[in-house]
């Protein structure tokens, strides 16, 4: 149990705390877009630094696929290798349209309340960039898909489950973990539920990770490459 809560709170302590400043930057009228800017004036050089840079984020990986293994929990046991066309890559298309679906109902039924409150929804937009930039979404979504899936679906669930826990309780907890670090988006961090219900769901029905990590990826990616085409 303890090895549990030590990885989680080194995976969600910085995330927390990184949307809760992007949150009160936003509040106090900073302009906050979803691209960094490392290098100012070089628009390539700060594409490859800001990958890079991002590539931290998933430092833990490695480290729960480690100690899940030490227990007899490897990748094949969770689903994780190669993706399958049917399996996995159709499955997961299937997802992220899925969540695409939801997102939009559930913004339908939200719009009389969110619009009479702009004030509580805060956006981060991608910023005026070059169109290659698509390559920084892309590889954001990539690094993205795996670490969350990876630490909130993979470890966390098998954790869960091997220490009783019902996986209606365990899907509580996990869509908890996963709103947590949306918070910067105000109240629209509940548009984000949906789409982290169908993925937690995914993992614990099927046991095959790659599923869920590419519906993430595929979502992810569709979002930031509008993001950057929109801007143009």
């Amino acid at each position: 149990m303890l090895e549990t809560w030590f990885v989680q709170i080194a995976f969600l302590l910085p995330g927390i705390v990184g949307a809760l400043a992007l949150l009160a930057r936003q509040i106090a009228g900073d302009s906050v877009t979803r691209l960094p800017t490392i290098v100012h004036g070089h628009p390539l050089e700060n594409l490859v630094l800001g990958i890079v840079t991002y590539v931290s984020v998933a430092s833990l990986v490695p480290l729960a696929l480690l100690l899940l293994a030490r227990t007899g929990q490897g990748p094949a046991s969770l689903g994780l290798g190669r993706p399958r066309w049917r399996q996995d890559w159709l499955a997961g298309a299937g997802l992220a349209l899925s969540g695409f679906a939801a997102l939009f109902l559930m913004a339908l039924l939200l719009a009389p309340f969110l619009i009479g409150h702009k004030s509580l929804v805060l956006q981060m937009s991608v910023g005026a960039v070059p169109k290659y930039y698509i390559a920084y979404g892309i590889a954001l979504a990539a690094i993205t898909a795996v670490t969350e899936e990876t630490l909130v679906s993979g470890y966390l669930l098998t954790r869960l489950e091997q220490l009783g826990w019902n996986p209606r309780r365990a899907l509580l907890l996990s869509l908890a973990l996963r709103t947590s670090y949306h918070i910067y988006y105000g109240l629209g961090f509940l548009l984000t539920v949906p789409l982290g219900y169908l993925l937690t769901r995914s993992f614990q029905k099927h046991r095959r990770l790659n599923r869920p990590i590419v519906a993430h990826f595929l979502y992810d990616a569709v979002l930031l490459t509008i993001g950057v085409l929109w801007h143009r």
